[in-house]
């Protein structure tokens, strides 16, 4: 029994992945592209307010649930052809400041990459730069982990913003 220990553990430490985060296996930057929906922009927008909460319960847009089906390009330009779609939501949680919560997938649909990367956490706006998690992907990135560095770049009042994403897996298979 003790050899069988032995052996096994032995196995384990010679096999074991290391993770370096200074050295991702796959790194490249995205820009995210959302435009809310105003009532007058229904042919251009990529999101939608799918809850009104009453105003009286924050200046913060809290309790604001956003559906999305976002453009994706490699650059900063709106009208660049999409590599991908972010296909999810966001919802403002803090009644104290700007903060919110994104789950979503990033549907890649170029030649470069197939598949999906999926994508969650907290984006604490008043931040420079934010990090959510990659829980996993198809495709390409097959059971991918890793972390996306959101950075605000751009902001036009309410209804336009556009995130820079440093996306760093360090799962790669």
């Amino acid at each position: 029994i003790l050899f069988i220990i032995l052996s096994s553990s032995c196995f384990l430490i010679a096999y074991s992945k290391t993770l370096k985060p200074e050295k991702p296996c796959k790194r490249f930057v995205l820009y995210y592209h959302d435009i809310l929906f105003n009532v007058t922009n229904a042919a251009n927008a990529t999101s939608a307010n799918v809850s009104n909460p009453p105003n009286v319960l924050s200046d913060f847009n809290f309790g604001m649930l956003v559906v999305f089906d976002d453009p994706i390009t490699v650059d900063q330009n709106l009208v660049s052809t999409p590599v991908a779609r972010a296909q999810g939501f966001y919802l403002y949680n803090m009644k104290t400041t700007y903060n919110a919560w994104f789950a979503y997938t990033l549907v890649f649909n170029s030649s470069e990459y197939n598949g999906t990367l999926s994508i969650m956490g907290a984006d604490i706006i008043g931040e420079k730069n934010r990090d959510l998690s990659v829980v996993g992907g198809t495709g390409d990135f097959f059971m991918a982990r890793g972390v996306v560095t959101f950075s605000t770049d751009a902001v036009e009042g309410l209804g336009y913003f556009r995130l820079k994403m440093d996306i760093k897996l360090y799962e790669c298979y």
